[in-house]
């Protein structure tokens, strides 16, 4: 049996994804970041291959793709493909069905249009400003001094939104912590937070084209309460992934070696 890597160097996350010649699963791995995108890597990848027996180190797989980020410092990778290559074919092969994503990573908010091959249509991207993405929910959980499952969550109960006017990421946890301090419900604040970054992200889908069968991908599609926000300003069911969100990119990866691996 053939098996075929993907590795998904993230500015906070590491994923590494293995799938056999039948493009089964076979392995992932999500870890946090390290400094060295280098050794993050390597963990990523030494601990997906530990997941299958036939395998005992990386150069053992018969190719190996690096997207993301740090995709230009995976050990052993055979090509590096953008990330947003990759998260569109990782959806495609997902759910074929999906035609748009929306994909909220570390430090970028990206919406990609998605072919019936799984080739990129069109896509946007925002990436000058670090507002409505991974660093940035960190930052708004920080300010509420709670973890980032909570923060999802809080939202789901308020029964009306308090606007967050600030789009930078430092002006924004400020006028938070202001709102706070003043006693406001929190919950309707972090309503007004959400529906300011599902608006951001409306932005780039309709700007990539990205508006029908829409689905979320990185670690902030686990946002219950961004989710939500999403759907009342996109005025559609985003469709959720039968795999892990965060592990799409690498998923993706992983297909592209397998289509190259097997040739």
């Amino acid at each position: 049996m053939k098996y075929f890597g993907g590795c998904d160097s993230g500015s906070t996350y590491t994923k590494c994804v293995i799938i056999d010649e039948t493009g089964k699963m076979a392995a992932d791995v999500t870890l946090r970041s390290r400094i060295n995108s280098v050794l993050s890597a390597q963990d990523a990848l030494n601990k997906a291959i530990e997941q299958v027996e036939e395998l005992n180190r990386p150069e053992d797989l018969t190719y190996l793709v690096g997207t993301g980020y740090g995709r230009n410092k995976v050990p052993f990778a055979d090509e590096n493909i953008s990330e947003i290559s990759c998260h569109a074919m990782g959806v495609h092969v997902a759910d074929p069905s999906v035609r748009s994503v929306i994909d909220i990573g570390g430090q970028d908010v990206k919406g990609i249009a998605v072919d019936t091959d799984g080739t990129v249509l069109n896509f946007a991207m925002n990436d000058k400003c670090a507002a409505g993405t991974g660093r940035f929910f960190e930052a708004m959980a920080k300010a509420f001094e709670m973890d980032l499952t909570e923060f999802s969550k809080l939202a789901l109960g308020a029964k009306n939104v308090i606007p967050i006017t600030s789009q930078c990421t430092v002006f924004a946890e400020s006028e938070v912590i202001s709102l706070v301090g003043e006693g406001k419900p929190m919950d309707e604040i972090a309503a007004g937070i959400e529906l300011s970054v599902a608006k951001r992200c409306f932005v780039m889908s309709k700007k990539a084209g990205a508006v029908d069968k829409i689905t979320l991908t990185g670690g902030c599609a686990k946002n219950d309460g961004l989710k939500a926000a999403i759907e009342k300003v996109l005025k559609l069911k985003v469709i959720e992934l039968p795999i892990d969100p965060q592990l799409v990119g690498a998923l993706g990866a992983a297909e592209f070696a397998r289509q190259k691996g097997m040739r």
